[in-house]
């Protein structure tokens, strides 16, 4: 399998300890890329199983610094299912109905129902990151959410959701060199948005939010993945690899069918 960490829960990260440019399992491009192509063709498969069995959910939780990959991540690698049965939901700064909520509402709102994938593009994670950093409310609020983060997370396991969560690890070399390049390129540069470069200059405190949310909220039943992020190519391959593993680990099935008698078929 590619190489991302898994960390262990009770296990208190530090960012500075894992390599965004580790390439150490697969190092050959040419040969990641034959394995994406053929964790994509399963994944295809695993998801039809997943829509027919319709006994279990995938709930996978993108986050990442800005220009880590989320988009890149789900145009190369959840590119493979069926659209009828995967909903990708990107939260962005909420409306004013959703902060009349608690903070959690308009999250579990996207939850994938039975049978089917959800991706987050971004999630409940931006209310201890983003929320924190920026401080758009107070510590002792920011604070408590991650106790609710892990109770949120544990009905949804309960009810036979499997969760996935990727940190997209990139350097801050490689990031500055994304934000110029979507800046040159007119067909992205529409994408550029001021507060990029003003989160940049937050960069260490979004290292130290993104260290405690991993810390805090690393539960048996929904661990985090640290994906070195600084290669895409093995980024995708990492991801793929983990969602092939989820579902199979599923032991997913298709129903049993009760076939009409066949004279009556005739008739």
């Amino acid at each position: 399998m590619g190489q991302s960490i898994r960390i262990s829960p009770g296990t208190r990260v530090r960012l500075r300890e894992f390599d965004p440019d580790d390439t150490s399992v697969c190092d050959d491009k040419d040969e990641a890329l034959e394995k994406l192509e053929k964790n994509l063709s399963r994944m295809s498969e695993l998801q039809r199983l997943l829509f027919a069995d319709a006994g279990h959910a995938l709930l996978i939780v993108l986050q990442a610094m800005d220009g880590g990959g989320k988009d890149g991540t789900i145009r190369h690698v959840m590119s493979a299912f069926n659209p009828l049965g995967c909903r990708v939901t990107s939260f962005r700064a909420p409306t004013s109905e959703e902060r009349a909520h608690d903070f959690l509402w308009r999250v579990h709102r996207e939850v994938p129902p039975l049978g089917w994938v959800g991706i987050f593009n971004r999630s409940h994670y931006e209310d201890v990151l983003a929320a924190r950093v920026r401080k758009l409310v107070p510590s002792s609020v920011w604070r408590r959410r991650y106790a609710h983060i892990n109770v949120f997370e544990k009905l949804l396991a309960d009810a036979r959701v499997t969760i996935l969560k990727f940190f997209l690890h990139i350097s801050k070399a490689e990031q500055k060199k994304r934000l110029e390049k979507r800046l040159e390129d007119p067909s992205r540069s529409w994408k550029f948005d001021a507060t990029d470069w003003e989160d940049r200059r937050r960069w260490k405190e979004y290292q130290r939010a993104y260290e405690d949310a991993i810390s805090q909220c690393n539960a048996a039943w929904a661990p985090w993945h640290i994906v070195p992020a600084d290669k895409k190519w093995y980024r995708d391959l990492v991801v793929s690899e983990h969602v092939v593993e989820a579902l199979e680990k599923m032991r997913l099935k298709y129903p049993r069918v009760r076939i009409p008698h066949r004279k009556r078929l005739e008739s």
